[in-house]
C-alpha cells in the first residue's frame, strides 16, 4: 500500500508513471496490476458528482457489473475484495489499484448527475 501511495503522489507530480514504477508495483500486485492499467487506460474508471449538494462516488466498470469505491476506506464491493483483500490473502482488488491510479493520473471520466438520482445508483452500486 505504501509503495502505491508514494508512486500515486510520483504520479500526481509528473501525470505519468516510470518504467521503475512500474516494475514496483508489478512486483507487489501482478496480474492485478496490469488489469488496473487496462482500466484506467480504457477510461472505465469513473467519477459520478451528484449536484447540487456536490457528493462525489467513485466507480469502475468491472467485467460483470459496475463497482463501488470507497478510496478512503480502501473497500471496493467486488467479490475479490471480500473473499481475498478481507481474508488479507492479497493487498488491494485491482478495481482499487485502477481508481488510486486514474486518481492521480487525472485520467478517469467525470460524470455529473442530478442528486435525485443518487440513491437509484447507489442501490445498484452496492449489490
Amino acid at each position: 500500500m505504501k509503495i502505491l501511495e508514494r508512486i500515486c503522489r510520483k504520479a500526481e507530480e509528473t501525470k505519468k508513471l516510470r518504467e521503475g514504477d512500474l516494475e514496483k508495483l508489478t512486483d507487489v500486485f501482478g496480474d492485478r496490476l496490469t488489469r488496473a492499467l487496462e482500466a484506467v487506460e480504457g477510461r472505465r474508471v469513473k467519477k459520478y458528482i451528484f449536484n447540487p449538494r456536490n457528493r462525489n462516488v467513485w466507480i469502475v466498470v468491472g467485467k460483470i457489473r459496475d463497482y463501488l469505491i470507497i478510496p478512503a476506506a480502501d473497500y471496493c464491493t467486488c467479490d475479490d475484495f471480500y473473499f481475498r483483500v478481507m481474508d488479507n490473502q492479497i493487498h488491494l482488488c485491482y478495481h482499487l489499484i485502477a481508481q488510486k491510479l486514474a486518481d492521480a493520473l487525472k485520467s478517469y471520466d467525470t460524470v455529473e448527475e442530478s442528486e435525485q438520482l443518487y440513491d437509484t445508483l447507489m442501490k445498484e452500486w452496492e449489490r
